[in-house]
């Protein structure tokens, strides 16, 4: 029999950065693999992220490290590439279904969810038919060897129970539980935009900097 695969355990920026590749390489396929500049900008938006945070290069570079170091991360090699890229490996190494790796990447760069959250906040990494598959999904990533999820106990007033990742710590109460309500689809949907154009800026950003040592150069 062979020996069940351990899941690894993730510092807080480890986890940052992860996430940050595997929504990226769902929202914005045309800018990933991700430059370094790219994914610290991924790491810090404003938007979709508990909590926000302030990383610098140093930051994101000893976390990529560390995630190349336990195969979930490499760089990108080929074609006209001038400059490193990185792109995750973790269903490589974690073969998860697209459901399941959406419901991973909400987990580790939103903190603790209810199924509710995640169903109206997963539209753009995969589109769940109905907030039962939600359901079904983390009872299978829960029930699995190892699991990847966990139910926590429910604190007193809330309605819906919240779930965690088991990638490593997370601190449980980020905050009081958000109440999905009709009119947040359509702030999921400018959250959304507003990831998509802060990938995009950075890009233009990166292209204006390398013509402009061309034409100096």
């Amino acid at each position: 029999m062979n020996a069940m695969i351990e899941l690894p355990q993730l510092g807080a920026e480890e986890q940052r950065v992860l996430g940050a590749l595997i929504e990226k390489s769902k929202t914005t396929p045309d800018y990933y693999p991700m430059t370094l500049n790219a994914l610290t900008a991924a790491c810090n938006q404003k938007s979709s992220r508990r909590p926000v945070v302030n990383y610098d290069e140093e930051t994101v570079v000893m976390a990529l490290n560390s995630l190349k170091a336990q195969s979930l991360v490499s760089m990108a090699v080929g074609g006209s590439m001038r400059t490193n890229k990185y792109k995750h490996n973790f269903v490589t190494v974690f073969p998860l279904t697209d459901a399941e790796l959406a419901v991973l990447c909400l987990l580790l760069l939103r903190g603790p969810l209810t199924p509710g959250e995640i169903n109206s906040n997963s539209g753009r990494l995969h589109e769940f038919v109905s907030l039962e598959s939600v359901n079904e999904t983390l009872q299978r990533m829960a029930n699995h060897q190892p699991p990847y999820v966990k139910e926590l106990t429910r604190r007193p007033g809330q309605k819906e129970t919240r779930y965690v990742h088991l990638l490593g710590h997370v601190e449980e109460d980020l905050g009081e539980e958000t109440v999905v309500e009709p009119a947040r689809k359509s702030v999921n949907e400018l959250e959304a935009r507003v990831s998509a154009l802060e990938t995009e800026l950075e890009t233009v950003k990166q292209n204006l900097d390398r013509l402009m040592k061309e034409l100096l150069g």
